[in-house]
């Protein structure tokens, strides 16, 4: 592997950890280092976060607090 890409890795922690998960990705940036964005981009979806993958997580935990007021709105009563 390229120093610059090994370099890179290694302030990054988050992509050193999704490497170490993807060991294809090694292989990958060991032939063409040229992936690294590739690479940036899976991890992203890796860690879910992609905008479409946070909104969902915006919209499941809204749900859950309509559903907590909800809940407290018929203990009250």
């Amino acid at each position: 592997m390229q120093p610059v890409i090994y370099q890179q890795l290694n302030n990054r922690p988050d992509l050193k950890h999704f490497i170490r998960m993807n060991p294809e990705w090694y292989r990958k940036l060991t032939r063409n280092p040229d992936e690294l964005k590739e690479m940036e981009k899976a991890a992203k979806v890796f860690y879910g976060k992609t905008i479409p993958q946070r909104m969902e997580r915006l919209s499941d935990q809204m749900q859950m607090v309509t559903m907590l007021i909800q809940l407290a709105g018929a203990m009250k009563d």
